[in-house]
């Protein structure tokens, strides 16, 4: 871990982790209703906030400091955790990460749903982006919409997080020594207000890979389990697309 970063207060801790996630909730409570009065699947507000919100605010604030600090398009010194290993930790340690998210979060779905129905019953039910049922909208919609949510959400979306949380913001916490992966997913999973039922089981699902992170001085780690994990999740939700128009192609 390079010591020598400038670290953050306490207050840039919290604002720098959920300022994000404050404008993601405030559009999406927004975009929400407009997207089921004009008929259109839940998942695209995934697909608009993650390009409109996430990607230009985190991406952009550290490509900006990137920028004044080396004086061209640069992440040098503003992204760490960059230190290269061997390929068998790659190997080793990744399939171990997406075991353990994916097991967390299937193991605690039902946790979740008594969460959601117990305490946050009264927000609307636009707020289960990932209820899609495919009857209700065509053929090319749903192609479109699988592909978007994909790349952007499978791929583009933990990609930026994971350079912003685990690669900007987990090195400027050395202050919080061996507490700073905790306080990192902690405040990562809190960021998440448009899924606040899934507090708990984001927090255990994703510290083993904050934790390696800070171990290993490396953020590829987590950024190729998170992508993998996307993935599967976006798979899983399309799965009933492929059940009723396989037949179709």
């Amino acid at each position: 871990m390079d010591t020598q970063v400038k670290q953050h207060t306490i207050f840039q801790t919290v604002l720098f982790h959920l300022l994000p996630g404050i404008l993601i909730t405030i559009v999406f409570v927004f975009l929400g209703p407009w997207l089921r009065q004009n008929h259109l699947p839940l998942l695209f507000a995934i697909l608009v906030l993650i390009l409109i919100i996430l990607i230009p605010v985190e991406l952009g604030w550290i490509v900006f400091l990137g920028f004044r600090r080396n004086k061209k398009l640069s992440l040098e010194g503003i992204v760490l955790n960059r230190t290269p290993l061997p390929k068998s930790d790659y190997f080793s340690l990744i399939p171990i990460l997406l075991i353990w998210s994916i097991l967390v979060f299937t193991l605690l779905k039902n946790f979740d749903l008594v969460i959601m129905s117990n305490f946050f019953y009264w927000l609307p039910d636009w707020f289960q982006v990932d209820q899609l049922n495919s009857d209700d909208y065509s053929r090319s919609i749903l192609v479109t919409t699988f592909i978007l949510f994909l790349l952007i959400n499978g791929f583009a979306g933990p990609i930026v997080e994971e350079l912003y949380f685990r690669g900007y913001l987990l090195p400027r916490m050395e202050y919080l020594k061996g507490w700073a992966p905790l306080v990192n997913v902690l405040l990562f999973s809190l960021y998440h207000f448009f899924s606040p039922w899934q507090f708990f089981t984001r927090i255990l699902a994703f510290y083993p890979l904050a934790y390696v992170v800070r171990w290993k001085n490396n953020i590829y780690l987590s950024m190729m389990t998170h992508c993998l994990l996307n993935t599967g999740f976006c798979l899983l939700v399309m799965s009933s697309f492929f059940n009723i128009h396989l037949s179709l192609w």
